[in-house]
């Protein structure tokens, strides 16, 4: 495993990732991730004001994403049985056209987070 592995961010944003929240941020406050196992939209990544999802001892806190433009980072965090599926991948948080769930903040914009991986050796 070693230090090299930890320096690279398990999770990251594209651009266009890091637009829609800075607008998220200004319409709805500190923000938050929790990526929960499933399929559909359980494999989505919903954005939520921070707190309002509670996280507990089945979750991972994975990482906290600096956004330039928002005052604090935001917290990304996966549920355990996703992360022990994950945990030699990198995540990028994109942003694509389409409807998401209705519970995530971005439902209402016309786009929806997603989730792209590529496996790391570890």
């Amino acid at each position: 495993m070693g230090d090299t592995y930890e320096e690279i961010p398990r999770v990251e944003l594209t651009p266009e990732a890091a637009v829609l929240l800075r607008r998220l941020r200004g319409a709805h406050g500190p923000l938050m991730f929790h990526q929960s196992g499933g399929c559909c939209d359980g494999s989505a990544p919903m954005c939520y004001p921070a707190g309002e999802f509670r996280t507990g001892g089945s979750d991972v806190l994975l990482g906290e994403l600096v956004v330039d433009g928002v005052g604090e980072p935001v917290e990304f965090w996966m549920s355990r049985s996703q992360y022990e599926v994950w945990s030699h991948t990198r995540l990028t948080v994109d942003v694509v056209a389409g409807r998401g769930s209705g519970f995530s903040l971005e439902a209402p914009e016309g786009v929806r987070f997603l989730i792209r991986s590529r496996v790391v050796g570890g």
